[in-house]
């Protein structure tokens, strides 16, 4: 009893010297189980939420906003290297991941407060207070991106194809927002990385009973956000080796589904701050799904394009090629319509005549021929959509090759016993009017 008084009592002191030091410290994270040795992981960072403060002005920047938006900015650099690998115009497509980019906000906001009990929709718009979740972030994109992408004529799933390990560097990068916030972190650990702070002994002592008491408020807990953050990273870098052996557009969002929802499915297990549908974590149902669903259609798309080795990638449709050419001939008319200007400034700057040189950039580059290169864009989609000249192409979201080719068959074959039916009937009537001749 002496024994398990003076236990109880040494870890009362120690608890109480814990929390001192973080009242002390309390922007410092801290890191008590990493190396043997004094460092500074032990000793504790300073983190500020706050990257910097507008001058003249209240309004802060904060480490979270900023790394999200450094997360899409590297994405879309990434993302527009690749278009045209796909076949996808990079002018139209710079619409649908505008587009994208709305639907992702809004989509992570509402997601979000659908989940969160302790959220009204009179807070949809209080973004900076915090309050965005991934998963709505994917859906509300691709449902407003791939609108645009129906509308400008583009293929979805090639684009998909893009975005998917676009999206990978960005929630990489973001990730480390959390870290910033000292949010999105999991149970008690004694694992090296394990980290503490006043903010997270805060968090966990607020919902000590929500987490059924099992977690303690003076214990370091899991990284989740750093786990994430690795797991996406490891992710782009398989994404990016894998995308020139694709077998059909489409594979490589497929292939991220199930990549990234495997890894949040067992780190969502180990967070405390999930949100829940009933007893069930949201994220982790649905990152459960996308690991069966997207695992079951590469298969079955797998299938698919084995047996119809005439199988096209958007790439390699008419469709695209001319898509490409008239972005082509946009990059270079922007070259020739600059190097123009530069040749009307220099005339201007050494007096010399530059009527003809006007006259030249206002028939090449006026409003009349803007206006008939808009046009004549609107009427090669519409001459591509109404001749069918890509209907060899097989999309992997439509009806398989094999049934189309089934269909063909079939048709075929009614069409050649119509055929023997006629040259029958037309025996007949021959054999007929020979005998009425006889008669």
């Amino acid at each position: 009893m002496n024994t398990l008084t003076t236990v109880l009592a040494e870890e009362s002191t120690k608890n109480t010297q814990l929390l001192e030091k973080f009242r002390a410290n309390p922007n410092k994270v801290y890191f008590p189980n990493f190396g043997s040795g004094d460092n500074i992981l032990k000793r504790g960072i300073n983190i500020d939420r706050v990257m910097f403060k507008i001058p003249g002005t209240n309004i802060e920047i904060y480490w979270y906003g900023f790394l999200i938006a450094l997360g899409i900015l590297l994405a879309m650099i990434y993302g527009y290297r690749k278009l045209k690998s796909v076949g996808i115009d990079p002018d139209r497509a710079t619409d649908a991941i505008i587009g994208g980019l709305v639907g992702a906000i809004f989509g992570a906001r509402l997601y979000y407060i659908v989940f969160n009990a302790d959220m009204k929709f009179s807070q949809f718009f209080k973004i900076r207070d915090g309050g965005l979740a991934i998963y709505g972030g994917i859906i509300g994109a691709i449902l407003v991106g791939g609108i645009i992408v129906k509308l400008r004529k583009l293929k979805l799933t090639a684009m998909l194809d893009v975005v998917a390990p676009c999206f990978l560097i960005g929630q990489c990068i973001g990730r480390w927002g959390n870290f910033f916030n000292q949010e999105a972190f999991g149970s008690n650990t004694k694992l090296p990385w394990g980290m503490h702070s006043m903010s997270i002994m805060q968090y966990v002592s607020d919902h000590y009973d929500d987490l059924g008491g099992q977690v303690s408020s003076y214990e370091p807990v899991h990284p989740c956000f750093l786990y994430e953050s690795l797991w996406c990273l490891i992710g782009f870098i398989l994404l990016h080796l894998y995308f020139k052996h694709r077998k059909f557009d489409g594979e490589i969002f497929l292939m991220y589904a199930g990549w990234y929802g495997l890894g949040r499915f067992f780190i969502e297990g180990l967070r405390t701050d999930s949100l829940y549908l009933g007893n069930i974590r949201v994220s982790q149902l649905v990152a459960g799904a996308c690991v069966l669903i997207s695992v079951i259609l590469i298969f079955i798309f797998r299938g698919i394009v084995k047996r119809n080795p005439d199988y096209k990638f958007f790439y390699q449709t008419e469709l695209s090629k001319a898509q490409l050419a008239q972005y082509n001939d946009y990059e270079k008319n922007k070259k020739e319509k600059k190097e123009l200007k530069d040749k009307i400034r220099a005339a201007k700057e050494s007096g010399e005549s530059f009527v003809e040189l006007e006259k030249e950039y206002e028939e090449k580059f006026g409003k009349g021929a803007e206006k008939k290169r808009i046009d004549d864009a609107l009427k090669m989609d519409k001459q591509k959509a109404e001749s069918g000249s890509d209907e060899d192409y097989k999309s992997i979201l439509d009806e398989s090759g094999d049934e189309k080719s089934d269909e063909k068959t079939e048709e075929s074959s009614e069409e050649s016993e119509d055929e023997k039916a006629e040259e029958s009937a037309d025996g007949e009537t021959e054999a007929e009017t020979e005998e009425k001749s006889e008669d």
